[in-house]
């Protein structure tokens, strides 16, 4: 018994082992003010930037603020304590910004000529067409 335990405490350390070195885990993080940029270096040696105003809670933030950035347990995650926003470094990189309804206000912004130009089509037809109450 104590031998099998021991070779799942061994399975479960080298898979630990094998997570660190494979996820992204951040090693650093840092403001840019001067091209309004997080930069975040990865523990696999590459290096993530993204706007913090993308992010739910860091919309609105000073540079300030956002200097103050903290890493979060071993890598996962960014922290700040004086915004009280935590970010997980992973959902960054899928280019998770916050909350489902969040990502969907952000993405209701965007803007394209197509969009536009659907825009303009749907208004020379009369524009949206009005809620007809319940009955």
């Amino acid at each position: 018994m104590a031998e099998l335990t021991d070779k799942n405490i061994d399975d479960a350390l080298a898979r630990g082992r094998n997570t660190r070195a494979s996820e992204p885990r951040a090693l650093s993080a840092r403001f840019d003010a001067r091209n309004g940029r997080m930069i975040v270096d990865l523990a696999n040696g590459c290096t993530f930037a993204f706007p913090p105003r993308l992010v739910q809670g860091l919309e609105d933030a000073g540079d300030g603020d956002l200097s103050t950035v903290e890493i979060l347990g071993a890598g996962y995650g960014l922290h700040w304590e004086a915004l009280d926003v935590d970010i997980s470094v992973p959902g960054l990189l899928a280019g998770i910004f916050g909350t489902k309804s969040h990502m969907a206000r952000q993405a209701g912004k965007a803007t394209s000529a197509a969009k536009a130009e659907a825009a303009r089509a749907n208004g020379a037809k009369g524009g949206r067409p009005r809620k007809s109450a319940a009955q």
